[in-house]
């Protein structure tokens, strides 16, 4: 799906906050600059019920843990780890009990969540960015770009 805005991207992030449920993972791909960032944090917000929420970047401390009405959410940023086997420090087996938002989930090897949502966003040549949703069989909206073509 064609994301032309951070509005557009903060919509679909909202979208995907009202369908999560625990044990859910989204798994978010792309190059730097592609909108993870807007992703997570509107998606957190979304998912915590709260607009103000501060959602600093997980970089350095590669999770952060947010409290959500539904489940509490983990939001790893993976680009600094170094192995996999890092992952039972920072909590990964807690984690998978609640809702999981990773960043850079190709550091995660064969620890990827099986039934995980993969989105991956890529920049056009006009800035505007392409979203491929894969995963989630049967629980995305189409709006969401679901249909047989990406797996939903």
């Amino acid at each position: 799906m064609l994301l032309k805005t951070e509005a557009e991207t903060a919509q679909l992030a909202r979208t995907l906050a009202g369908l999560v449920q625990p044990g859910d993972a989204i798994l978010l791909s792309g190059p730097l600059g592609a909108g993870k960032s807007v992703f997570a944090r509107a998606f957190l917000r979304s998912v915590c019920a709260d607009p103000a929420l501060e959602v600093p970047s997980p970089t350095y401390t590669l999770v952060q843990a947010y409290d959500a009405p539904v489940a509490t959410v983990y939001h790893f940023d993976l680009w600094r780890l170094s192995s996999p086997d890092e992952l039972d420090e920072l909590g990964w087996d807690d984690a998978c009990e609640g809702i999981m938002l990773v960043e850079w989930p190709e550091r995660l090897e064969d620890m990827t969540p099986p039934h995980a949502l993969h989105l991956t966003l890529d920049v056009a040549e006009d800035g505007s960015r392409n979203a491929t949703l894969v995963g989630w069989p049967g629980r995305l909206p189409t709006s969401c770009g679901a249909g047989p073509e990406n797996g939903a």
